[in-house]
This record gives structure tokens, C-alpha cells and sequence, in this order.
């Protein structure tokens, strides 16, 4: 199997395991309410995590011996693989919560 493949795969598994803590059945949260703005609200996400996976790079370029306190370049790069997967989704209207009668921008459809 290619490495990719095997990285969807993972992303795969890691998105069904956050997904059971941001969005549990006990919970009133549902996934559609992390994005208020739609795919707009995710690509806000995905830039901040850009950002942040960017700034990471720099510092372990500028130092060797650097280690990241939290996530790791893989990490991040990972979770990037799945904010796409949801600005997708959130295009074809197939978010847990997403209202049928909005557009992939959330605004009221005519």
C-alpha cells in the first residue's frame, strides 16, 4: 500500500476518534456549528493551522534541536487532510447538522 494511502487512512481513523469527543452523543454540539460561515469557517481554520505549522517549521529550521510542546509537524499536516475532508463535505451539504437550507456558505438559500 502507498504511504499516502496509509496517511488517509490514518487521517481517517484520528477524524472518527475527535469526533467522538467534539461532537458526542451527550452533547448538543453538532459538527455543522463549528463553522458559522460555512466552508468560509473552515478555510479560516485550516489558514490558522497553516500558520501555526508554519511557524513550528521555522523554529525547528532556525534550531535543531527544537521539539514542538504539543503537535507535531505530522500532526498538524494531518489535521489539515481533515479540514479539507470537511470543507468538502461541507460543500456536497453532508455535515452532521448542516442545515439543507443553506448554501455551502451558510447563507439562506433563495
Amino acid at each position: 500500500m502507498k504511504e499516502s494511502v496509509k496517511v488517509l487512512n490514518e487521517c481517517a481513523e484520528l477524524q472518527l476518534q475527535k469526533s467522538r469527543d467534539y461532537q458526542n452523543p451527550n452533547s448538543r454540539i453538532v459538527q455543522a456549528d463549528y463553522y458559522p460561515r460555512g466552508v468560509a469557517s473552515i478555510m479560516d481554520i485550516i489558514h490558522a493551522k497553516t500558520l501555526r505549522t508554519f511557524s513550528v517549521l521555522e523554529a525547528m529550521e532556525s534550531d535543531a534541536d527544537y521539539k514542538p510542546n504539543f503537535e507535531s509537524v505530522e500532526d498538524s499536516l494531518k489535521d489539515l487532510i481533515n479540514y479539507a475532508s470537511f470543507a468538502v463535505a461541507y460543500c456536497r451539504g453532508g455535515v452532521d447538522g448542516q442545515d439543507p437550507n443553506r448554501d455551502f456558505l451558510n447563507r439562506a438559500q433563495k
